[in-house]
C-alpha cells in the first residue's frame, strides 16, 4: 500500500517540476484557470464542464509529454554528441501535436462560451 501512495507522490513531484520548468505549461495553466473562472461565472452546464475538463487535462498532459520529449532530446544530444538536426523532428512533431490540441481546445472554448456571451 505504501508503494501505491509513493507513486502518487512521485507523480505530484513530476507535475510540480513540470510547472516550474515549463513556460508553455504555465501559459496553458493560466488559460485553463481563466476558462474555469469563465465557466463558473457564466454557469455552464454539466456536459460543458465535462467537455472542458477533458479538453484542459488533455492539453496539459500533452504539454508535459512534450517537455519530457524535449528533455530526452537534450539528453540524447549531450550524451551521444548528436547535432540538433538529429532530434529536430521529435521536437517539432511533439510541439505540433500540442499545437493541434491547443487549437482544438480554443475551438471547444469558443463553441461553449460564445452562445453565453451573445
Amino acid at each position: 500500500m505504501k508503494q501505491f501512495f509513493q507513486a502518487f507522490a512521485y507523480a505530484f513531484v513530476g507535475i510540480k517540476e513540470s510547472i516550474k520548468k515549463g513556460r508553455n505549461l504555465k501559459i496553458h495553466l493560466s488559460l485553463a484557470l481563466t476558462v474555469v473562472f469563465l465557466g463558473l461565472f457564466l454557469g455552464i452546464t454539466r456536459i460543458e464542464w465535462l467537455i472542458l475538463i477533458l479538453t484542459i487535462t488533455t492539453v496539459l498532459a500533452a504539454e508535459i509529454f512534450n517537455s519530457v520529449l524535449e528533455d530526452q532530446c537534450d539528453l540524447l544530444k549531450e550524451e551521444n554528441h548528436l547535432k540538433y538536426e538529429r532530434t529536430k523532428f521529435i521536437r517539432d512533431a511533439s510541439a505540433g501535436a500540442v499545437l493541434i490540441l491547443a487549437l482544438g481546445a480554443a475551438l471547444v472554448g469558443c463553441l461553449i462560451f460564445l452562445p453565453y456571451l451573445r
